[in-house]
C-alpha cells in the first residue's frame, strides 16, 4: 500500500480554506485575540488594535457571519452593539495560542508578556502538541494520511484499558 497524501486539489473537502476564508488575514486575528482579552464594542476595538474604521467593520460582519462573533444589543444601552465570542470562536483559541507560540519561537524570539498561565498553579502554559488518540505527544515524523473507511475503531476493552489508566493516574 502506498503512501497517501492529502489531495490537495479538493478544497471543497479540507477545513483549511474554509478557515481561512473565515478568519481572512491579519486583521481577522487581531480582533479575535481582542475578543478573547474581554474587548466588546465596535469603540474599543478601534482603540486597541488600532485599526481602520472600514475594516474593522467589514472583519467584524465576516466574523459574525462566519459564526464565530455573535452582535447583540448591549443590555444597558440599546443602541450599542456588543461582539461575543461564540462556542466556534472559542474553539479557535489553541490555534490562537498555537500562532502566538509559533511567533514567539521563530518571529521575535522572546515570550510574549504577559504570560499565558494555567489559573489554577500560575504557572506558563505547555506549547500547544499534536497528540495521539492515547495523548502521547507526535511529531512530523509521526503523522501519516489514511482513509477514514481503513481506520479500525479502537476496541471498547482498549478503551475500557486506557480508562483505568486515566482513573489510576489521576488517583495519584
Amino acid at each position: 500500500m502506498g503512501e497517501l497524501r492529502e489531495p490537495l486539489q479538493e478544497l471543497a473537502e479540507c477545513g483549511l480554506p474554509t478557515a481561512l476564508e473565515a478568519m481572512g488575514e491579519r486583521w481577522s486575528f487581531m480582533i479575535l485575540r481582542a475578543a478573547f482579552n474581554g474587548v466588546r464594542h465596535f469603540e474599543e476595538y478601534l482603540s486597541e488594535i488600532g485599526i481602520a474604521r472600514n475594516i474593522l467593520a467589514n472583519r467584524l460582519t465576516r466574523l459574525t457571519e462566519s459564526g464565530i462573533l455573535h452582535r447583540t444589543p448591549c443590555p444597558d444601552d440599546r443602541r450599542k452593539v456588543e461582539y461575543r465570542l461564540t462556542e466556534k470562536g472559542l474553539d479557535l483559541l489553541p490555534t490562537m495560542i498555537a500562532l502566538r507560540q509559533w511567533g514567539e519561537k521563530w518571529g521575535t524570539g522572546v515570550l510574549s508578556n504577559p504570560v499565558l498561565v494555567d489559573e489554577r498553579d500560575r504557572q506558563p502554559i505547555s506549547p500547544v502538541t499534536i497528540r495521539s488518540h492515547d495523548e502521547r505527544v507526535l511529531g512530523h515524523m509521526d503523522l501519516c494520511w489514511m482513509n477514514s473507511a481503513d481506520i479500525t475503531p479502537i476496541s471498547a476493552s482498549s478503551a475500557d484499558d486506557m480508562g483505568d489508566r486515566v482513573r489510576k493516574l489521576s488517583a495519584i
